[in-house]
């Protein structure tokens, strides 16, 4: 890749991003303004802190009803009603499975290790801390780009590749599907276009280290 493409997807990937967050932040604030809940009121920013205000209240609220019995039926409840509904219920699950993932999801993930599923092939496990009746160390091998499914597997000790990866970056890896693993040039400094032509030498052109 010539200087120039390079500088130029290096300055996309800082600025795109910064660029879309500030954009749905925005949106975020002139829809929570324009909710009915605050209309009789005439300055747009109070507006948005009352809103949020009675929406951190109203999320509390909840929670603690979730703690209890009640509100694990009427959560069950929800759960069955919406599943019923074709279409919006993989939205609302979508939606649910985002939100546990990002909430609770790499604090109950561990250290992530490699493990050698086929000859010559390795996959992205996490450590569950459990272990089976018989000593084999319990570990999730999700599946990508949905971290929310997977499979819970038994694997000896010996079987598995430890690694100095921790929980984000293997979840970066596995949820961008491959596309969000660090390069060469992130890991050594090197250009990408001076590790490929070392690549591309073979062991006689190499010149001689002392």
């Amino acid at each position: 890749m010539s200087s120039w493409k390079r500088d130029m997807a290096s300055g996309l990937v800082v600025l795109v991003p910064i660029i879309v967050t500030i954009w749905v932040v925005y949106w975020l604030f002139r829809f929570i303004a324009n909710l009915p809940l605050t209309e009789t009121i005439a300055n747009p920013a109070l507006r948005v802190g009352i809103t949020l205000a009675v929406f951190v209240l109203m999320v509390f609220a909840v929670g603690y009803l979730m703690r209890t019995a009640i509100g694990s039926l009427v959560e069950a409840g929800i759960d069955n009603a919406m599943n019923r509904l074709p279409g919006l219920r993989v939205v609302y699950n979508a939606s649910k499975m985002a939100i546990e993932t990002a909430l609770t999801g790499t604090n109950e993930l561990q250290t992530p290790v490699k493990l050698e599923t086929w000859d010559g092939i390795r996959m992205t496990a996490f450590k569950t801390g459990r272990e089976s009746p018989d000593g084999r160390k319990l570990l999730f091998l999700p599946t990508a780009p949905n971290i929310t499914s997977g499979f819970v597997i038994e694997v000896e000790q010996e079987d598995i590749v430890e690694t100095d990866e921790n929980v984000e970056e293997a979840l970066t890896r596995i949820l961008s599907a491959g596309f969000g693993e660090r390069n060469d040039e992130q890991v050594t400094g090197v250009p990408i276009d001076v590790i490929e032509e070392r690549r591309e030498e073979t062991p006689d052109d190499r010149p001689a280290t002392d």
